[in-house]
């Protein structure tokens, strides 16, 4: 690993973000050159060119986590990613994999495993914390639920949600109202027999429903 590694944060608490910045700024091999506050912004830095870690949150305005991931590998830009959230379900951790994240750790190991975390990506290896690999194998070998028949509608909007968008940014994408996306998420949630938002995804990641 280079000396002086390039790191840019997304995460769009402004505090969090000063706090990890002076958290990395105690290591000699670590340097922070940019911020941004939502996965577009951090898109136009790293169209510059001067990146060589992204250390990036999941559940953001606008674009989030996934959503900017998949944009960085499509675009081949030539970077680390390791997703830093406070999100532990299994499915969550086994869709960022699979839309190619370096490593997958969470806000609650803000502590010596941020920096091997770091290291280890950097130098071309996988990182998952010890809790977050248990529940990756638990969900490959756990069956899937039964596949509940759903309408095309449905589907865009369990894949809008899933990805982590407003229900107001899935009005304009699916040019409907609010109050429509809000009656199909009602309607998806009782269906699916789902009481939070984790329950979709794992649905949805369990039936390949977000392509």
């Amino acid at each position: 690993m280079a000396k002086g590694l390039r790191i840019l944060l997304v995460d769009d608490h402004r505090v969090l973000r000063t706090g990890m910045k002076m958290l990395l700024s105690s290591q000699n091999d670590f340097q922070v050159v940019d911020e941004a506050s939502d996965g577009k912004e951090a898109l136009e830095k790293l169209a510059r060119g001067n990146i060589d870690l992204v250390l990036m949150d999941l559940s953001m305005p606008g674009m989030g986590g996934i959503e900017c991931l998949r944009e960085i590998r499509l675009r081949n830009y030539q970077v680390k990613v390791l997703i830093l959230t406070m999100y532990s379900e299994q499915q969550y951790i086994k869709e960022v994999m699979m839309q190619g994240a370096d490593g997958y750790l969470c806000k609650d190991s803000l502590d010596s495993e941020l920096f091997q975390a770091i290291r280890t990506v950097a130098d071309g290896g996988r990182y998952l914390g010890a809790k977050d690999a248990y529940l990756l194998i638990d969900s490959l070998i756990n069956e899937p639920p039964e596949l509940v028949e759903l309408s095309k509608r449905e589907r865009e909007v369990l894949a809008l949600l899933v990805h982590g968008y407003s229900l107001s940014v899935i009005a304009e994408k699916l040019y409907i109202s609010i109050k429509t996306v809000s009656t199909y998420k009602t309607r998806l949630m009782q269906k699916l027999g789902c009481t939070q938002k984790s329950e979709l995804v794992d649905y949805a990641l369990k039936h390949n429903l977000l392509s």
